[in-house]
């Protein structure tokens, strides 16, 4: 089993096997973080990683799995983005059961 050489944010270097580490890989652009849970604090770490590190690291045995980015990131994006008071608004909306009733029938009706 190889040994994993990586860097915790608060106890500096570890060492690794490669149950320890994870590699996430994303299927649309290639890019991928790994991740571990630190041997000293036990924090998980997780750190972006390049294609070459991805490689060697699955090549030595870690395992790892896909994700595709959400398909909303593809969609045409119509109008003005949503503002604090928007936000506020629907906040307040959801918070008055008469007004909330009244735009659902509006909104399925309409």
């Amino acid at each position: 089993m190889a040994t994993i050489r990586a860097s915790c944010h608060d106890c500096g270097d570890v060492e690794l096997t490669t149950r320890d580490v994870h590699v996430r890989i994303c299927d649309d652009n290639s890019q991928g973080t790994y991740s571990f849970r630190c041997p000293h604090c036990r924090m998980t770490v997780v750190k972006p990683a390049e294609s070459r590190t991805i490689d060697l690291l699955v090549a030595s045995g870690v395992s790892f799995t896909t994700w595709r980015l959400p398909a909303e990131l593809n969609e045409a994006h119509v109008g003005e983005p949503i503002s604090h008071d928007d936000l506020l608004d629907f906040h307040h909306l959801l918070n008055d059961d008469i007004k909330l009733s009244a735009a659902l029938a509006e909104f399925t009706n309409g």
